[in-house]
């Protein structure tokens, strides 16, 4: 029994406890990008380390160490998983679910809601939620537009599902795949996929039951418009004729001969189509195709003395500019895709899609300042941009998978590779749960022939690695491995028993769990899971009890995502999809949150204490 405050033991564990704080709170920065954040911690911590030695155990400690999370067991696997979602994604792989759900929706909308929330718990225990959310948000659209329920109604649920479903094996989330490792690391044996698959089930059950019944309740009736949004933008065509000032300009010219400039698809040229490159000479006689507000494109046509038609008819009072085969659409940006880390003008959306953005948001916020260029902007997943253009553009657009449109339509893209990329998730999940090989193999070859079988191009593998969970994975690591070599866990460990010295194992475990789940709505799930874990493993030692329900109470504790939309990628999607506010998060969230964290406490203490 402790009776006396700890005191800290070295200085290399206070600094190591600072560098904790200093992480934790860089986490919280939404200027600053996670890696940055990673990178300055990271340096800073070898750093100091290798100027001023520390000798553990008998043992000198080497800076460099540090850099093994990078070559984690834990890490590897992560990104091996996401490799394979990724494959998923690109073909498709889960459409035949997603209209098998569209046609139940259209049977019994009540029914058809848990057995949405039940697929997606179910399917997230297997792989990264992300592409289910990719999957089932345009289809939960589509089908409350079609049937006039409200999509704010099942999207927030839904999207909570997810995380729900995750915390039931080992692969369901990097958090899990991290604690089991990080507690394997310390001595204990290694929790294998479904050990602890029955109290997940159970509490989950419960969860379901609330974001069936209870949540819909408490989330304000929202029509979501996009199909019905009016059009703002106007195809047209520029002809340039031999008194045109244009001729004989570059394209780049051109443009700054008109007062606010004009978006340019194409250049057609004769019987040729030319791309419309800032250097290309414009000649007499060519038809510049153009995307634009109708007040843009006429001070176009007057700027460089061109004819402006409409499809075929010359623009006048009889033929104005006309816009009926024009839809306004939004695109989500998530994880993987060629948007994400990139700008429009760069990735040449533009030219490549023939779309029109007319805004982006982030958040629920506009991110597109009026002194900016639009086509500037860095996009981030979890972003959304309203586009328009021709419905033939915006169909071949939902159906490359590098995007999630969101519309009044039901089609979901698919491949014909979309079944090899469902078997090679099957069989690395059952080689790995039947005990023949370890996950971290199963789902590294997984990976490899998803590529191997062109189910997934290599760059499409490289876009599906998250840097930022790779980079926050490896300084959780080592700021873990700080604090385990130079005592900092014990001391952390000391200093929760002096406060609970006279609370019973339940008590204290229950506390642990609501204090990892608090911090994970603030900071990266991945480091309070990397901290917490050292923390219950010293405290199931310091009592005499058995380690388990301590580190579970940990892995249950840093997937409580639930309370705002920051602390979970999927709730950002789930957030700008469904037009939800902060505070409904807070709403829904934070009863959940508590709903979990009582049923594990009960759960936990009634199978292992």
């Amino acid at each position: 029994m402790i009776t006396a405050f700890p005191e800290i033991p070295n200085l290399h564990a206070l600094f190591a406890l600072i560098m904790m704080v200093i992480a934790l709170a860089l986490f919280t920065r939404p200027q600053l990008k996670l890696e940055i954040s990673s990178l300055i911690i990271l340096s800073v911590l070898t750093l100091v380390f290798a100027l001023f030695p520390f000798t553990g155990h008998g043992e000198p400690f080497e800076a460099v160490d540090f850099f093994q999370g990078f070559a984690h067991e834990a890490l590897i696997t992560v990104c091996a998983l996401m490799v394979i979602g990724q494959g998923l994604v690109q073909t498709g792989a889960l459409e035949p679910f997603g209209r098998l759900l569209t046609r139940a929706w259209r049977i019994s909308p009540i029914i058809s809601a848990l057995v949405t929330l039940i697929f997606s718990a179910i399917l997230s225990a297997f792989m990264n939620n992300t592409p289910i959310v990719v999957l089932l948000l345009p289809i939960l659209i589509s089908v409350c537009l079609r049937t006039g329920g409200s999509p704010s109604k099942i999207l927030m649920p839904m999207g909570f599902a997810t995380i729900v479903g995750g915390m039931g094996t080992t692969i369901g989330t990097s958090t899990n795949l991290l604690v089991v490792s990080v507690a394997n690391d310390l001595g204990l044996a290694r929790m294998e996929m479904f050990d602890f698959v029955v109290p997940a089930a159970l509490a989950g059950s419960i969860a379901i039951l609330y974001l069936w019944l209870i949540a819909p309740l408490l989330i304000a009736k929202r029509e979501i418009q996009i199909s019905d949004s009016s059009p703002r933008m106007f195809q047209a065509r520029l002809n340039l004729d031999e008194d045109s000032p244009a001729v004989g300009l570059t394209i780049a010219e051109a443009k700054a001969r008109i007062d606010d400039g004009i978006s340019l698809v194409r250049v057609k040229r004769g019987d040729n189509f030319l791309y419309p490159l800032p250097d290309v000479v414009l000649h007499a006689g060519d038809r510049l195709r153009v995307m634009d507000t109708a007040k843009k494109i006429r001070a176009a046509a007057e700027a460089l003395k061109a004819t402006l038609y409409s499809e075929d008819a010359e623009v006048n009072e009889d033929h104005p500019l006309m816009a009926e085969n024009q839809k306004v659409a939004e695109i989500a940006v998530v994880s993987g895709s060629k948007l994400a880390g990139q700008n429009l003008r760069y990735t040449r959306f533009l030219e490549q899609h023939q779309l029109i953005v007319l805004a982006l948001h982030r958040a629920g916020k506009d991110i597109w300042k009026p002194h900016e260029e639009i086509m500037e902007v860095v996009l981030e997943p979890g972003d959304v941009l309203l586009v328009q253009g021709d419905k033939e553009n915006i169909r071949k657009l939902k159906m490359n998978t590098d995007f999630l449109v969101l519309d009044a339509s039901e089609d979901v893209p698919r491949t014909g590779k979309a079944p090899i990329a469902l078997l090679i998730l099957f069989v690395a999940v059952a080689v790995s749960a039947l005990g023949f090989i370890p996950i971290a193999v199963s789902s590294v070859v997984g990976a490899m022939l998803m590529i191997a079988s062109r189910s997934l191009s290599l760059e499409g593998a490289i876009r599906g690695l998250s840097s930022s969970v790779i980079f926050v994975v490896a300084v959780s690591l080592a700021i873990g491995q700080a604090l385990d070599i130079t005592g900092a866990s014990l001391y952390m460990t000391e200093v929760f028993l002096y406060f609970f010295q006279s609370a019973s194992p339940t008590f204290i475990m229950s506390a642990l769990m609501l204090l990892i789940g608090i911090m994970t709505n603030i900071v990266s799930n991945n480091a309070a899971a990397v901290i917490g874990t050292p923390i219950a493993v010293g405290i199931a030692q310091q009592l005499g009890v058995p380690a388990e329900p301590f580190v579970l109470a940990v892995l249950f504790g840093a997937n409580l995502s639930f309370a705002t939309p920051m602390s979970y990628k999927t709730n950002l999607l789930v957030m700008n999809a469904g037009n939800y506010s902060f505070n409904e998060f807070l709403k829904v969230g934070i009863p959940l949150t508590i709903i979990m964290w009582l049923s594990y406490t009960v759960i936990l203490s009634r199978m292992y204490l």
